[in-house]
């Protein structure tokens, strides 16, 4: 819809009205089509195994329409920057793609170009430098719906219904969410000292996405370094983290999906308090003994990876396994444990007495 009048004579409250009144006719089907097209990301990110922080999706508030209705053009202030609102203002749907860390917003963007008819594209880090504007970062799309979709009866009503996404990390979004009580936009007329403060907020959040970044890149690392470190046996350059230890054990006793990756937690967490630094020294300690033979002495039957390898510990260490151990103090570990030693000798198990490194030291003083 068209809203003529006289250029020198525009009347703005008369075209917010009608364009609001018309907007209030369509907002239930926006609505829809936004949650629509987070549903379709949601499910599509999930297959392609990409985690984000959240996505959001709503359909632009009535006032805000309003308000975004009545702008005047740029151009020519007596005229109004929308002349036809419904269909020149393109975030009517919208959805919000909030991410950890960089890296994954070129996932989520893969996902987005393959999945809608793509529009437009727009960098808001590249228009605010442009603009000289303070804000956060952000990536833009314009997206409809592909021909596949809307050819299915569910999809059909959304033809040509335009939605913008915008995909941004959650640091930038912390930023995004601060901007609304933040008077100063323009650098232009910031004063020197808030500017110099805006600069330095910015130069901040940019620095720790890219250290977050940088964290999860060096820990991928390492965990492939350690484990190829296991399979070719370099077991004393393996320091004990839930990832080795769980690459360790797949690879002596097999994988075990039962095990989640809190329990790998916390036996690596028990391994360091009983003083091992390496999986050389582990291996030595519970070297020679079977674990599917200890389960079945212990408890008649083969139990999962971790409390089989907590066997061997026991076997290897006999009391020494106690010591240190966070629940030493607790009566019923104690007896517990005793018990599995017990269990043991009586099947013709040799308890040895290994020390780590950090109980020799003890010992020694």
């Amino acid at each position: 819809m068209i809203f003529e009048a006289d250029e020198t004579n525009f009347d703005f409250e008369s075209h917010r009205s009608k364009a609001l009144a018309e907007y209030q006719k369509v907002r239930p089907l926006y609505d829809q089509f936004a949650e629509i097209v987070r549903r379709i990301l949601k499910d599509c990110l999930r297959r392609q195994n990409i985690k984000v922080a959240s996505i959001e999706a709503r359909a632009k508030d009535l006032e805000s329409f309003a308000n975004k209705a009545a702008e005047p053009s740029l151009e020519n202030p007596n005229l109004p920057k929308y002349k036809e609102p419904i269909r020149e203002i393109t975030d009517l749907a919208g959805v919000r793609v909030i991410t950890f860390l960089p890296k994954t917003i070129a996932g989520v963007s893969e996902v987005i170009d393959s999945e809608f008819q793509v529009l437009e594209r727009r960098d808001k880090s590249d228009i605010l430098n442009e603009e000289e504007k303070f804000g956060y970062q952000s990536i833009h799309y314009l997206v409809t719906l592909r021909p596949n979709r809307i050819a299915l009866a569910e999809y059909e009503p959304f033809n040509n219904l335009i939605a913008e996404i915008q995909v941004r990390t959650i640091l930038q979004h912390a930023w995004a969410e601060m901007e609304h009580d933040i008077q100063y936009k323009s650098v232009e007329t910031t004063p020197k000292s808030i500017r110099r403060r805006f600069m330095s907020l910015a130069g901040l959040i940019e620095i720790a996405d890219r250290e977050f970044q940088a964290v999860q890149d060096e820990g991928l690392r390492l965990m492939e370094e350690a484990r190829t470190s296991v399979q070719e046996g370099r077991l004393g350059d393996v320091e004990i983290t839930a990832d080795a230890l769980k690459a360790y054990l797949d690879d002596k006793m097999y994988p075990d999906d039962r095990c989640s990756l809190w329990s790998y937690e916390w036996m690596a967490g028990i391994l360091k308090k009983l003083g091992f630094t390496n999986f050389r020294q582990i291996d030595e300690c519970i070297s020679g003994f079977d674990d599917d033979s200890l389960s079945r002495i212990v408890f008649g039957n083969r139990q999962g990876q971790l409390t089989r390898f907590e066997l061997q510990l026991i076997a290897g260490m006999g009391d020494n396994y106690l010591n240190g151990h966070p629940y030493a103090d607790n009566e019923w570990y104690i007896g517990k444990t005793r018990n599995s030693l017990g269990e043991m000798e009586k099947g013709g198990v040799t308890i040895r007495h290994y020390q780590t490194p950090a109980q020799e030291g003890k010992c020694d003083k």
